[in-house]
């Protein structure tokens, strides 16, 4: 049935959407104050022969960059505020509309603001990245009709409003993604083509979950400095990314039924082991990293 592998990593934030499809080697990491790093734990599924990839379950925990640590390197620099603060909003409403009075045709609206960062420069100033979706008003029309709440966003924009002693001033860029193609039945395009079998009689549809998403979640924790102390007391560095990933408790294994990966009326099942623990990493492993800064390296 080809290869299963068990693959931990330790995991930078970039400035890429997610919603951007950029490939990783265009985008950069994000900036030191910024970083948010973490550990992720993966199962992954290839047969070469019949060229399937197949991403079985993933777990991450994330955590910001300790910003005790930055402030005393920094002091000057942006740091975090809760994206529940009005002044969030204030600066997100204001940059986009500036947007908006300045786009020839299209119209956007505010869909969810991402990340927020203040800092002291000549006032306080408030720097938000938020995505935004294409609304169905023109600039030339006076009204026009609701726009569905469901609509996707379309791209991200970076604004900021800076109070001044006299006025204050606001700036704007976005950046639109691509138009992402639709892929039939909705379909998980992880899944190669050898995984595009006819439909077969006499044999129930495969539900859709299992097809289209892989097992996972992602979790995102405070800094370690920003813990309680007595919290963190007699916890192993390892603890401070508690990942688990437990598709199965059995030590012999269990076995999945990956057929939708397969063409054939064969029914294909593939034996998934427990995750191992530290002491089974290869002799390769950790490989070098790709950031050496320690503050966003996992302790």
């Amino acid at each position: 049935m080809g290869s299963v592998f068990y693959l931990t990593l330790d995991v930078l934030e970039t400035d890429c959407h997610v919603l951007s499809k950029k490939a990783q080697k265009d985008c950069n990491p994000r900036v030191l104050h910024e970083s948010v790093y973490g550990q992720c734990k993966a199962m992954f599924h290839i047969n070469k022969p019949r060229r399937v990839l197949y991403l079985l379950a993933y777990n991450c925990t994330l955590r910001p960059v300790s910003q005790r640590k930055i402030h005393f390197m920094c002091p000057d620099c942006p740091g975090p505020v809760d994206l529940s603060d009005p002044r969030v909003l204030e600066a997100a409403t204001e940059s986009l509309a500036k947007f908006n009075s300045e786009s020839p045709s299209k119209q956007y609206s505010l869909v969810k603001v991402t990340r927020a960062t203040s800092q002291w420069v000549t006032g306080p100033s408030y720097f938000v990245h938020y995505l935004v979706k294409e609304s169905s008003c023109t600039k030339s029309q006076a009204s026009c009709p609701l726009q569905p709440s469901d609509s996707a966003p379309v791209g991200l924009c970076h604004g900021s409003l800076m109070q001044g002693p006299l006025e204050k001033s606001v700036s704007v860029t976005c950046e639109f993604f691509e138009p992402q193609a639709q892929v039939p039945g909705g379909e998980n395009p992880a899944v190669t083509q050898e995984s595009k079998k006819p439909p077969q009689k006499n044999k129930a549809p495969v539900s859709s979950p299992s097809v289209t998403a892989p097992k996972g979640s992602v979790q995102h924790l405070p800094d370690l400095d920003a813990e309680k102390p007595e919290a963190s007391k007699g916890k192993s560095p390892g603890e401070a990314f508690p990942v688990q990933l437990d598709l199965t408790t059995d030590p012999q294994g269990e076995k999945l039924d990956v057929s939708f990966l397969y063409l054939g009326p064969e029914e294909k099942k593939l034996v998934v082991l427990p995750f191992p623990g530290k002491e089974s990493r290869s002799t390769e492993c950790p490989g070098p990293a790709g950031e050496t800064n320690p503050l966003v390296l996992p302790p």
